[in-house]
């Protein structure tokens, strides 16, 4: 059983993302995406970030299309991370999403670090 699962964004365009996952923390990402997108009408800030909206998850992924291919997790959460606290508004959803992001960051940076040293 594979300890990977995939979280399948929709940009505002139509084109779809691939987020891969640990199979652990891939719910995670999903909630996050679902209450990111709950608040980002709250924010009044000029430069809030699109956000792509999670359309499905997955325990496998074959792409079929061999320009395709996932990004990884952490690279991803990495940029949600960055373009989040870019936004020049210092209110309540802001600071709380900005927690979120950051928790389930710190998880996946940890899960990496093991999933590290037990490859070595």
């Amino acid at each position: 059983m594979s300890n990977k699962a995939y979280i399948i964004l929709q940009n505002r365009d139509g084109s779809l993302q691939f987020v891969e996952m640990p199979a652990s923390h891939a719910y995670q990402l999903s909630a996050l995406n679902l209450r990111l997108h709950k608040e980002l009408d709250k924010l009044t800030a000029d430069n809030v970030p699109e956000l792509p909206k999670a359309v499905a998850e997955c325990a496998a992924l074959e792409l079929l299309d061999e320009n395709a291919s996932p990004v990884n997790g952490l690279a991803y959460i990495n940029e949600l991370e960055k373009s989040f606290s870019s936004i020049r508004e210092s209110s309540y959803p802001l600071v709380s999403l900005l927690t979120e992001i950051r928790a389930l960051q710190a998880q996946l940076e940890q899960w990496y670090e093991e999933e590290e040293e037990l490859s070595i």
